[in-house]
């Protein structure tokens, strides 16, 4: 019995790692990424500590600092002290360190390009190198911001000589990192972001019309092609399912083109007194429209071919009896073909909910999210917030926030799926094998 046991946990466990690896890990991490501040500009290795002015700025009107920190922090300055000039010879000379002490030792000055000046005219080996003397300048820079600092050690010894309240350090420091770190903002964000009320309501309408679109449309095409000649309802439905099968990018061009202000439709309707215009991009009304034709026909072609499928395994038997019973065609759809296919239309309304929440290439392709944000869904926005936003500063935690309240939606409504569909009666063993 070990043996058995062994043999086939051997069998599974490639399944069991693929399921891991590129189902159960993807989840774990948009979990964890959700409860950080991950993005462009803190990488997700950890960062450096730099303190700038805009954010010395944003403290002081927070009222985290007091004005005179403020004051403190953003004065600009360059002093030639000993200090400094032990570090200049030893990265540039000890020459040029007695030169510029003997001639300028104590001295301070407010901007760089003095600093840089002065370097240029050493009395002796000047630096004629701009680049250099940038980097030399540096040397004797005495403010506190816009310097990069390994760790936070080193930040509180940058902050040391301003004499400030250990409260204030541990705030400019917490301030000054660069990498990530551990949070619930993002969903204090998603929850005060004006346009999440409306990417939920944009997903809500999407779901709703395309998978009622789904489902009964692709409940039709397999009732009617069922009466078919077997011939002729396989071709039928093989012209129904080409949007399945066409890549998503030509698909989406043909819509393009049929839409279009010199497209199909526009030369269709011009005789009859219509303006060409973009009919998919010209209003909220014709964006909708045609997402949901476009996401519906693709939908509606896998649940013909399962509904399809469902439909040849119900008894021949029983349909003749009821026509002998005297049932027509819709009373044999109502009271037989519906209650067969209760398993099927609970699998394509689960699958299709979840792939209709958590897809978003059609919308990308055909609108983008637009006009005006108006066809912006949930996972679209996930998306553009993660990947490729136009402010340039990819907000990885963010987006995977967005991910995961899908995930929870998801789960949600898959459980209400199954109480709906009476889940457990469909698995039972039959009355008559119990």
């Amino acid at each position: 019995m070990r043996r058995i046991s062994l043999l086939a946990f051997g069998f599974l466990s490639p399944a069991i790692i693929v399921a891991a690896v590129f189902f159960m890990l993807p989840v774990l991490l948009t979990v964890a990424f959700s409860f950080t501040n991950m993005s462009t500009s803190t990488g997700i290795m950890g960062g450096d500590y730099i303190l700038t002015q805009t954010q010395v700025r944003r403290l002081g009107e927070q009222g985290k600092i007091t004005p005179a920190t403020e004051a403190a922090l953003t004065g600009d300055g360059y002093t030639i002290s000993d200090t400094a000039l032990i570090i200049f010879a030893r990265d540039y000379g000890a020459a040029r360190a007695e030169s510029l002490a003997a001639s300028h030792l104590d001295q301070t000055v407010t901007t760089r390009r003095d600093m840089e000046r002065i370097l240029r005219d050493l009395p002796r080996d000047p630096i004629r190198s701009a680049t250099e003397r940038k980097a030399a300048a540096e040397v004797f820079k005495t403010s506190v911001l816009d310097r990069r600092l390994p760790d936070a050690e080193a930040m509180r010894q940058n902050l040391a000589p301003l004499d400030l309240a250990p409260a204030e350090v541990d705030v400019l420091t917490d301030q000054a990192y660069t990498g990530w770190h551990w949070t619930t903002d993002n969903f204090s964000t998603l929850a005060a972001l004006p346009a999440t009320l409306r990417y939920a309501m944009n997903t809500a309408v999407y779901v709703t019309l395309t998978l009622t679109f789904n489902v009964g449309f692709g409940l039709f095409l397999a009732i009617s092609t069922f009466y078919l000649p077997g011939r002729l309802a396989n071709t039928f439905r093989a012209i129904w399912f080409l949007p399945r099968i066409l890549p998503p990018v030509l698909y989406v061009l043909m819509w393009r083109w049929f839409t279009a202000d010199q497209g199909f439709v526009s030369a269709l309707l011009a005789p009859f007194g219509y303006t060409p215009r973009n009919w998919m991009l010209d209003s909220a009304t014709s964006a909708w429209l045609s997402i949901v034709l476009i996401n519906g026909f693709v939908g509606a072609s896998l649940g013909m071919i399962l509904f399809s499928s469902a439909l040849k395994a119900i008894p021949p038997a029983m349909l003749h009896a009821s026509e002998v019973d005297g049932a027509n065609r819709w009373q044999q759809v109502f009271w037989i073909i519906l209650p067969q296919l209760r398993w099927p239309i609970l699998f394509v309304t689960c699958y299709q909910t979840l792939s209709l929440l958590t897809s978003f290439e059609y919308i990308l392709l055909a609108t983008d999210g637009g006009p005006g944000r108006q066809t912006e869904v949930w996972s679209l926005a996930a998306y553009h917030t993660a990947l490729s936003n136009y402010g340039g500063n990819l907000e990885y935690g963010l987006g995977a926030a967005y991910a995961l309240v899908l995930v929870l939606i998801g789960l949600f409504l898959s459980v209400i799926y199954l109480r709906l569909f009476n889940f457990g009666d469909l698995v039972s063993k039959p009355r008559i094998e119990q």
